[in-house]
C-alpha cells in the first residue's frame, strides 16, 4: 500500500533534519529517511565531532522551524573573527587583524554549535510535530517522477508518493544520480582534522585563523569543558601530511599542534578524538529534477572556510519555504525559481572560498609575503573590510 505525503526528504543530516522541522512547522506532511541513525551523544562511536556556526542571516529560518529556541541555550556567540598570518620562516603570528561584528551589527556574526548536539535537538523537535515522520536507518532505493508526483521506494519496501523530494542526502547523492544530475568537482589534495581542545587563556567569543601553509588552523569557540575555556579545531593541511599528524602518538601530536597554533591561546590539550574528512568544492549541474530539488551537500561542498557550507544550505531551505505553496509545491514553476535564485550564487560563493582555500595552501616564502600584504591591504581600507564582512556573512 502506497502513502501519499506532501514532501519526502532523503538524508537525515543537519541539512536534512532542518528542513524536516520547518517544512513540518510550515504545516506539510513530511517523511524523512536516513540509512543511518543520527548519533546524538558526543562521547558515542560515530559522533561528529565538527561544529557548525550559524551566520545571522540562518536564524530567521531556525526559528520559525522552532529550531533556535531549543539551540540557543547551548550557542556560543562568535564575535570576533581573528585572521592571523604566520606564514614567515619561523611559525609565529606576525600580522594579526579582528574583524568585529560590531562594525557592521549589533549582533554577533554568528553562534557556534557542536553538530552532534545539533542532531540532538533537531531529533527531538522532529518528535514534537506530529507531521513529520522520521524514519532513520532507512534509505531512499529508488525514484521515478512523473509531472504529478514523485514515486519513491524505501529500503524497507515501503512505496511512497509525495509532491516534493529533497535531495539532502550529501556529496554521493543517490537522489542527485538517479535525477541523472552530474557535478563538477574540483580536488585540492587536502583533509581536514577536526576535534576539540582546552586551553589556559580564555577565547573572549574570538574564531581565530591561523594561516601558514596547506590550509588554515581555525580554532572557534565553545562552551568551557571541565572548567577550562575550549575551542573546536579544523586542522587543514595536504592529505599526506594530515594522515602523518593523525598517526602521532597523543604527546607528539600535541606538540606539533602547539607550534601550527602559535601559542596563541596557550597550550592547547586534545579533549575529543580526531576526525577526518577529504576537503573538495563540487556543485551540481543543475539543483532541481522532476519534482525534486537538491539541497545542501547533495547540491553544493565548500572547504570548511568562512562558515559557508551549512548556512548556504539554510539558504537552499528558506528559499524553498519561501517559494512553495500547498498549490505550487513540487511544480516545474517552483523548482526552475529556486534553481534560479540559488545556483548562480553557489557558484559565485564556491570560486571565493576556493580562491580563499588556494591562497591558505601557499608554500613558497614570497607568495606567503605576498598574501601577508594583500591581508594587511584589504584590512587597512575600512570600507573594503566592511563589505567583506558583510559578504562573509550574506548580508549583502
Amino acid at each position: 500500500m502506497r502513502e501519499s505525503i506532501d514532501i519526502l526528504i532523503s538524508g537525515g543530516g543537519v541539512a536534512g533534519l532542518a528542513a524536516a522541522a520547518a517544512f513540518g512547522s510550515a504545516g506539510y506532511s513530511v517523511i524523512i529517511v536516513d540509512p543511518a541513525p543520527p548519533v546524538t551523544d558526543g562521547t558515542a562511536p560515530g559522533a561528529d565531532l565538527r561544529t557548525t556556526a550559524f551566520l545571522q542571516p540562518s536564524i530567521p529560518v531556525l526559528t520559525e522551524a522552532g529550531l533556535w529556541q531549543r539551540l540557543e541555550p547551548f550557542a556560543m556567540p562568535l564575535q570576533v573573527m581573528r585572521i592571523v598570518d604566520a606564514g614567515g620562516a619561523e611559525p609565529i603570528a606576525r600580522i594579526t587583524h579582528d574583524f568585529d561584528a560590531a562594525d557592521v551589527s549589533a549582533k554577533p556574526f554568528g553562534w557556534n554549535l557542536p553538530n552532534w548536539l545539533l542532531r540532538r535537538e533537531f531529533v527531538a523537535r522532529l518528535h514534537e510535530l506530529p507531521n513529520v515522520d522520521f524514519r532513520p536507518g532507512i534509505a531512499t532505493k529508488s525514484l521515478f517522477t512523473r509531472e504529478s508526483q514523485a514515486l519513491v521506494t524505501l529500503s524497507d519496501g515501503a512505496q511512497i508518493t509525495a509532491k516534493m523530494v529533497v535531495g539532502a542526502d550529501g556529496r554521493h547523492s543517490r537522489v542527485r544520480k538517479a535525477l541523472g544530475i552530474g557535478v563538477t568537482t574540483t580536488r585540492y589534495g587536502q583533509k581536514a582534522l577536526a576535534f576539540a581542545v582546552t586551553h589556559p587563556d580564555p577565547h573572549n567569543n574570538v574564531s581565530t585563523e591561523v594561516h601558514r601553509t596547506g590550509g588554515p588552523f581555525t580554532l572557534v569557540p565553545l562552551p568551557d569543558h571541565q572548567g577550562q575555556p575550549c575551542s573546536a579545531v579544523v586542522w587543514m593541511d595536504t592529505s599526506s601530511e594530515i594522515e602523518r599528524l593523525r598517526a602521532l602518538p597523543r604527546d607528539s601530536f600535541e606538540a606539533e599542534m602547539n607550534t601550527r597554533s602559535c601559542g596563541l591561546f596557550g597550550a592547547l590539550t586534545l579533549a575529543t578524538p580526531l576526525t577526518v574528512w577529504p576537503i573538495i568544492t563540487q556543485l551540481a549541474d543543475r539543483y532541481t529534477g522532476q519534482r525534486t530539488a537538491l539541497m545542501a551537500e547533495a547540491a553544493h561542498v565548500v572547504p570548511p572556510i568562512g562558515a559557508q557550507g551549512l548556512n548556504m544550505s539554510l539558504g537552499d531551505l528558506t528559499a524553498l519555504l519561501e517559494l512553495a505553496t500547498p498549490d505550487t509545491l513540487g511544480t516545474t514553476a517552483m523548482l526552475d525559481s529556486y534553481h534560479r535564485r540559488r545556483w548562480p550564487e553557489a557558484k559565485l560563493r564556491l570560486a571565493g572560498v576556493g580562491a580563499l582555500n588556494r591562497a591558505s595552501m601557499i608554500e613558497r616564502q614570497p607568495l606567503r609575503d605576498a598574501r601577508a600584504g594583500a591581508l594587511h591591504a584589504l584590512y587597512s581600507l575600512a570600507p573594503v573590510r566592511r563589505g567583506l564582512m558583510q559578504l562573509g556573512i550574506g548580508m549583502r
